[in-house]
Parts: structure tokens; sequence; C-alpha cells
């Protein structure tokens, strides 16, 4: 079988560089799940459909013209790399993916990205119901004020306007509304290694999830030195 590792978490929490590192390191694919949500909550929003409609979005998520080419993410042949990673589309995302429809529209999607020589897949139910079989889940956590404080210094870098205390509030919303969605709520599964960020910067994260894999994918490491 193909090895999976899974990062799971909630948002700002560091998955997404977490996972391009260690695909990068063992030379396996990558899979940013939250990516696919994304893009649908703004093609949904470019059509005018109502985010809380399941019976509009399930169609869209299952012809949902998505690819993925050398890092960057393609809607309908538009780079929309930049455009999926706003607050807005973010909210977006976790409004969309609360509906069992849409989640079962892109299951097999998402399976299909699980090749050799392996896959760093990262979201929110990678380990849950995405990848039950992977080898080695890692759940991701860290405080909300920490997450929104690295959210506003990357949105300060970038020249845009933020509010802290607001940044706070989105990500308590939507942790509240992944967690307790019907269907594959944010949560780690039984076997899942908790990793807490919040007092850890990304290398230390790195070493920390790399001791894991060491553990699990002796192989793997071997590879990749």
């Amino acid at each position: 079988m193909t090895p999976i590792l899974t990062i799971d978490g909630p948002s700002g929490t560091g998955k997404g560089t977490l996972m391009q590192l260690l695909a990068e390191r063992l030379g396996w694919h990558a899979l940013d799940s939250g990516a696919l949500y994304r893009v649908l909550g703004l093609a949904a929003g470019r059509q005018g459909l109502d985010l809380d409609d399941p019976e509009a979005l399930t169609p869209l998520a299952a012809a949902l013209p998505v690819a993925f080419q050398a890092g960057r993410v393609l809607l309908s042949g538009e780079d929309v790399s930049d455009a999926i990673r706003t607050e807005e589309a973010g909210m977006a995302a976790s409004r969309v993916a609360a509906h069992p429809g849409v989640r079962a529209a892109l299951l097999d999607r998402q399976r299909r990205f699980a090749r050799a020589p392996g896959l760093v897949a990262d979201g929110r139910d990678m380990g849950t119901v995405v990848f039950p079989q992977a080898r080695l889940k890692i759940f991701l956590d860290a405080s909300p004020e920490i997450r929104a404080e690295r959210r506003y210094k990357q949105l300060k870098e970038k020249g845009l306007d933020a509010n802290l205390p607001q940044l706070v509030a989105d990500i308590r919303e939507r942790d509240a509304r992944d967690r307790s969605r019907p269907v594959a709520p944010l949560c780690p599964a039984e076997d899942a290694v908790l990793v807490d960020s919040t007092q850890m910067s990304i290398a230390e994260v790195l070493d920390r999830v790399l001791e894991e894999v060491r553990r699990v994918f002796p192989e793997a490491i071997a590879r990749g030195s």
C-alpha cells in the first residue's frame, strides 16, 4: 500500500507549511485538501451561489474544474493560488465543507492523490475519514490567539489591513463550525500523534514530526536524506 502521512488540525497551525516541507524532504506527493474547499467556495461565490445551499453546491463540487500544477492552484485554467488564501476564502471554505454532499463529492478526488512513492496530506479529516488507513497521523494544534497573531503578521507583511481582535474572533468562529459539523468534524484520529505548535517554531515542529516519520517510515527517511 502507498505510504500515507496525514496532518490534520485547525486553521493557522502551520499544516500547509509542514506538509510541503515533509513532502520535499521525503520526495512524496502533497495534498492540500483545504485548497479544494477554498476553490469550491471561490467558484460558488463567483456564480452567486448560496454557500449554505448544499443542493447548489454538491453538483459544483462534483464537476469542479480544479487542477494543481507546479505548486499553483488552477480554476478553469486560471491561477487562483493567491485568491483562495484570503480570510474570506477561508471562511467560505469552512461553510461549504459543512455539507455532507459536498464532502462526499470531493472524497474520491482526494483519495486519488495517494500514489507511489507516498503522500503527505493536510486538512481537517485526512486521518479520520479520507485516509483512515494512514500509518502516521499528526494532529497539529495551537491556541486561537497565537494562530491569529501569525495570520496578522502574514497579512501585514503583504501590506494588507488586518484587525487582530477580529482575526481571533474569526478563528474561534471557524473552529466552532469545523468541530461541530455533523459530518467529518474536526477532531484527532484515535491513533493520531498530537503536536501543539503554540510555543514552537516551524523548524521545531518539523523536527518533532520527523521523529515520528523515522519511527514509522525509516525507509523513506533513508531515501530522502
